[in-house]
């Protein structure tokens, strides 16, 4: 069982990991919380899964992806199952360069160029940040490292 404990809450007080991981966090929550509440000028969930059905993503996994963001976006912000969420995290993005951003090439589209939309780019540097957690945990300053803390 304490193994089981290390390997979802065991992470050093790195100072890195804690800028890496808000700022994570703050990125996902921000765009989950317009997907699954319509905040920060989303639409809602309703209008997410209409707008995910065009592009043949089920309900529920629209739901779930929506979720996933939202609260594992907070729950890298206050650093509490970082690593699950992470891992979370970095699902959606895979699907998400699959499904959406894959077929546009590698670069953002920053001349808006209509039809085209936006490359996987920020998916990936997204997933590099996810991983970069899910390999090294939380970092100083969260709820994983009071439960199972490594290092001085």
């Amino acid at each position: 069982m304490q193994d089981l404990v290390d390997l979802v809450f065991s992470t050093y007080p790195s100072w890195s990991h804690l800028v890496v991981r808000v700022v994570l966090g703050v990125v996902f929550f921000a765009h989950g919380a317009q997907k699954t509440f319509g905040w920060f000028g989303g639409h809602g969930l309703s209008a997410t899964i209409g707008g995910f059905r065009h592009m043949n993503i089920p309900p529920a996994a629209t739901a779930l992806a929506a979720f996933t963001e939202c609260f594992g976006g907070l729950a890298l912000i206050i650093g509490l199952l970082a690593r699950p969420a992470a891992l979370g995290l970095i699902l959606v993005m895979v699907v998400a360069i699959a499904k959406v951003h894959g077929k546009h090439g590698f670069f953002l589209n920053f001349a808006m160029t209509p039809g085209k939309g936006h490359g996987y780019e920020f998916n990936l540097v997204l997933i590099a940040m996810a991983l970069s957690i899910l390999i090294g945990g939380a970092g100083a300053l969260s709820i994983d490292r009071l439960i199972a803390p490594l290092g001085g």
